[in-house]
């Protein structure tokens, strides 16, 4: 237990100390300027609000473009001569200094729906596409509050539903197959709201269970849930949701354009207001 604490504590420690940092070109600088560069590196927060200092972060999080780019910018000043404090003024003042703010409404993208469940009218001028999870905690929670912003607006906002089942869920996969299998005979709706309110008694058994009591089809329902066309359905939404940049879920899409605030009806009333004003200047 001492060893494994000790290395723990070296481990991260090494960054403090580190000669060398994943993706950052010391080349051509003399022992002083590397120092100095180094220093910077050690004291300096990275961008990213990881709470970390960029050597740590370099260390720690190399994919990280914010301590990539600090630490390119960093050695680049002092290479020019540049004083410590001056060459960390320049990496503040860079596109990588900052974390910038998320836009509430992303740029829209293309995201194909036909097929997929739909709750609204086919007229409604708000399309909300959401990406979702069966057993995601945040998922559950989401529906009641999209439930409020539909029941909001009656005439105006519709709703497609996407699966988007996450690895770290072991029961998201079958729960995708068996909501789009229920679709195959108009009853998706139903058992989306029951596998929902018992996210933490997923299970193919108790599926079963659940889609007998809403009257479906028992024998149609297994077959379609285990089907090879089923799991390409559940493939394709995964994939359209990667091409769409979804990262986790819920993750929802208003006319195409990725929401990235709180979904309380309170907070979003503006941005559905909004683009109600939009398109009826269309």
């Amino acid at each position: 237990m001492l060893l494994l604490a000790g290395t723990i504590f070296l481990y991260a420690q090494d960054w403090q100390t580190a000669e060398t940092l994943t993706a950052v070109d010391f080349t051509g600088l003399s022992p002083t300027i590397k120092a100095r560069a180094l220093h910077a590196m050690r004291t300096t927060d990275c961008g990213c609000d990881c709470g970390m200092k960029i050597a740590e972060c370099r260390v720690k999080d190399p994919s990280c473009a914010f301590s990539r780019g600090l630490a390119a910018t960093l050695v680049e000043s002092v290479r020019k001569g540049k004083t410590e404090n001056a060459a960390i003024a320049d990496a503040k003042a860079s596109k990588y200094g900052h974390r910038p703010p998320p836009k509430l409404l992303d740029d829209p993208v293309a995201i194909p729906t036909l097929g997929s469940p739909v709750m609204g009218p086919a007229t409604a001028r708000v399309t909300l596409v959401e990406f979702s999870d069966f057993q995601c905690p945040y998922c559950s929670k989401a529906v009641e509050k999209i439930n409020a912003v539909l029941k909001a607006y009656p005439n105006d906002v519709k709703l497609i539903f996407k699966q988007f089942p996450l690895d770290s869920h072991p029961q998201a996969q079958i729960s995708a197959q068996a909501a789009l299998a229920a679709h195959q005979q108009g009853k998706f709706w139903p058992l989306h709201d029951v596998m929902f309110a018992n996210k933490n008694s997923l299970s193919r058994k108790s599926i079963l269970g659940w889609a007998g009591g809403i009257g479906l089809d028992m024998k149609r329902f297994e077959s379609d849930m285990d089907s090879d066309a089923i799991k390409k359905s559940v493939a394709r939404d995964l994939a359209d949701g990667e091409k769409a940049g979804v990262e986790g879920t819920p993750t929802l899409f208003i006319n195409g354009q990725r929401y990235n605030g709180e979904l309380a009806l309170d907070a979003i009333r503006p941005v559905i207001d909004g683009e109600l004003k939009r398109v009826a200047k269309k």
